[in-house]
């Protein structure tokens, strides 16, 4: 289903999906309240919903479709307009499982990328379930992973943690509002993060982020110390990792994984450098981005940390940093930040 008012951006948009045969348009309206009205009837798998709407705009018709008939939602939004970045994020937070940038004209020199973009996030997030499959319970909170533990040294008491790494994708944004946003004001750790997004949308997000969480966020720039209480966010299609004396690197390195920003490859930067000093949080995703690194981590004796599956909205990345035993503690979203901060100040023995 197509929600987008501008007729020559709905005409672009019904040019480019069907274009692709693996997928199929069931309705193109031009409003939210058209979108609500016709959802139940057309039923889709999956909403492109534009975010400058008339009326009832995307971000409250996103949060409408989620709480009465909950569909996978592809927000599809001008990257420029500051104005629409926000309503974008927020939309995220509200449900919308992904953002894309919005197609231009055919003879634009990026229309294939973006044309292309846009038809696989709708193929991947039209299969993912928005309906959780079971509530979060006190019988699901602090699961450990299964199988034979990683070898891994254990760490020693003057270990104090130095650093947090953070990685997530697809349902990212809200998770990480949730997480950092439970830290502190003072809290005494850099944050690192890493959020699979397009490279357009990266400063919004960061500047969202910012908006929404007590401790100030920014794009990450190459060459600068690590301060904490400060988040630092990859930028757009590049990794992100912590170099020596805490000093920042940005590189334009091969994805690794298909993924760039990679959250294996910060993960791995904060293996080298932090060892057991480290602490590292997987959270939502599709893939296996990031178990790997977060593998190495759990080696090097750092906390780590997966988001379980009774919260997560697509359990890729964490259901594969548990298969290889990479996380400690396993839990939902709203735990995660607690055990960070008990983490740094553990609770005296009685």
């Amino acid at each position: 289903m197509l929600v987008e008012d501008s007729l020559v951006v709905r005409q672009l948009l019904m040019h480019i999906i069907g274009r692709d045969p693996r997928l199929e348009l069931v309705a193109a309206v031009a409003s939210g309240e058209e979108a609500l009205e016709t959802i139940a009837a057309n039923r889709p798998d999956v909403v492109s919903m534009d975010i400058r709407l008339p009326g009832i705009d995307g971000l409250e018709t996103t949060r409408r479709i989620m709480a009465e008939h909950p569909t996978p939602i592809v927000v599809v939004a001008d990257a420029v307009e500051d104005s629409s970045l926000r309503i974008s994020m927020n939309a995220l937070r509200a449900g919308a499982l992904s953002v894309v940038e919005k197609p231009v004209a055919t003879t634009h020199a990026g229309y294939d990328a973006v044309a292309g973009e846009i038809c696989t996030q709708l193929r991947i997030m039209a299969q993912v379930p928005v309906i959780r499959r079971r509530p979060i319970g006190t019988e699901w909170a602090g699961r450990v992973s299964a199988g034979a533990p990683a070898p891994v040294r254990a760490p020693a008491p003057s270990d104090q943690p130095s650093v947090l790494a953070i990685a997530a994708s697809t349902g990212g944004p809200p998770a990480l509002a949730r997480v950092v946003g439970s830290l502190p004001e003072n809290f005494p750790l850099p944050v690192l993060l890493v959020q699979h997004m397009g490279a357009a949308f990266m400063e919004g997000f960061a500047a969202w982020l910012n908006g929404v969480v007590p401790l100030p966020v920014s794009v990450a720039r190459d060459g600068e110390r690590a301060e904490g209480g400060r988040v630092y966010v990859a930028p757009g299609d590049r990794h992100l990792e912590l170099g020596t004396n805490d000093v920042l690197r940005i590189l334009d390195s091969a994805p690794v994984g298909g993924q760039r920003p990679a959250a294996t490859v910060l993960f791995r930067s904060v293996a080298r450098q932090a060892g057991s000093r480290g602490i590292g949080v997987l959270l939502t995703g599709m893939g296996e981005d990031g178990a790997l690194g977060l593998l190495d981590m759990r080696r090097a004796g750092a906390t780590t940390v997966a988001e379980h599956e009774s919260t997560a909205v697509v359990y890729g990345m964490p259901a594969a940093a548990v298969r290889l035993a990479a996380a400690r503690s396993v839990l939902p979203l709203d735990r995660i930040a607690g055990h960070v901060l008990r983490s740094i100040n553990p609770e005296p023995a009685p």
